[in-house]
């Protein structure tokens, strides 16, 4: 026990939940840069048997936030090289490879053979495939996501909580998507995200703490801010029974939404251009500060109140930092309205470029 000498003399944690650790399967899906950080910490803390679903290579674009390659590992499977070295960190783990994509022919097998699936893809198909896939196998589902600066991350499906459908109830339909490569992201902000992901499984397995369960927590790295918004669960999203016939869908945005910057916002406001501003921020965020030419439909209610938005005008749709009006902007186009805007950077943007008076947070 000397290699996790450290975590058990944690008082409330000790040999009894190493025990737990070591009993316990892990499936992790995607071994890039969420995946890498959530593997390399569970297989340090001791967890007995991971299995690591990726199908994809090693890319010298890679190296900048997958820390766990090298760049003589260009062209090289990911998952073989990621079970190598995780072996070296230690070789008491079961490293269990599935050199393929996630499907729906393979997911209902996979998540039955494991306690925990830990979703680090990176595309809105596999999540919405995974998260249905915990639902019918019963199994709770560690959630991460990244955007820019910003990241995401909550527990779902577990103790009858919320599930991914809950605060996204349906994705984006397939056709003309942008490139999630052309959007970027920060090389330590995947670590940071990984990290709270493999401390939100551990809390699961062990029963520390309090997972995330029924709760969405938001990380700006860029501010510092740490956001925590609840989720109300949906119980017919627990009701699945089977998969869809084709979950397809590997991209990052619809094309239909569109940026907008705060100072083209300002600029339409000032020329009295007609369009609706929709804050989907929640109550208490709109408390602290908001626009007063916004509508307020917090993002969990937009879905409920659609026809209060109009589908002549165009729609600027704004948040905290713009990661969740980015989805609810997708969803909108989804739905059929043709010209919806995102404005980057929320109103954390406007208040720093815009309104110098505003109350942050």
């Amino acid at each position: 026990m000397d290699r996790y000498d450290r975590q058990t003399r944690l008082e409330g944690f000790g040999s009894a939940k190493q025990a737990l650790l070591q009993q316990a399967k892990v499936l992790v899906i995607g071994a890039g840069g969420l995946g890498v950080p959530v593997l390399q910490y569970l297989t340090a803390m001791g967890i007995g048997k991971i299995g690591i679903v990726e199908h994809d290579v090693v890319s010298i674009t890679n190296l900048q936030r997958q820390v766990l390659y090298t760049t003589a590992d260009q062209g090289k499977s990911k998952v073989e090289q990621a079970v190598k070295r995780l072996q070296q960190l230690n070789p008491e783990v079961t490293h269990i490879i599935h050199d393929t994509w996630l499907t729906t022919d393979n997911a209902l097998a996979l998540f039955s053979e494991y306690d925990v699936i830990v979703d680090g893809s990176d595309n809105f198909g596999t999540r919405y495939l995974v998260n249905d896939a915990c639902v019918i196998t019963g199994k709770p589902l560690i959630y991460g996501a990244i955007y820019k600066y910003e990241g995401q991350l909550s527990v779902f499906n577990y103790q009858e909580g919320a599930t991914y459908r809950c605060i996204f109830p349906e994705a984006p339909e397939s056709g003309e998507m942008l490139n999630c490569n052309d959007i970027g992201v920060l090389g330590v902000l995947p670590g940071i995200i990984g990290c709270y992901m493999a401390n939100e499984t551990v809390k699961v397995i062990t029963g520390i703490g309090t997972p995330l369960r029924n709760q969405l927590m938001t990380i700006d790295t860029l501010n510092n801010t740490h956001l925590t918004f609840n989720i109300t669960p949906v119980a017919a999203n627990r009701q699945i029974t089977s998969l869809q016939t084709n979950y397809q869908q590997t991209v990052c945005e619809l094309e239909g939404v569109q940026s907008l910057s705060v100072q083209q916002l300002n600029d339409w406001m000032q020329r009295d251009t007609p369009f609706m501003l929709l804050d989907v921020r929640e109550d208490d965020e709109w408390e602290i500060c908001h626009i007063p030419q916004s509508v307020h439909i917090p993002m969990g209610r937009v879905l409920q109140q659609v026809s209060a938005i109009p589908d002549d005008v165009p729609v600027a749709v704004l948040c905290h930092h713009g990661m969740r009006s980015r989805a609810v902007a997708q969803r909108l186009t989804e739905l059929g309205f043709n010209r919806v805007y995102n404005v980057e950077g929320g109103i954390h943007a406007w208040a720093s470029a815009i309104d110098h008076q505003m109350q942050t947070y």
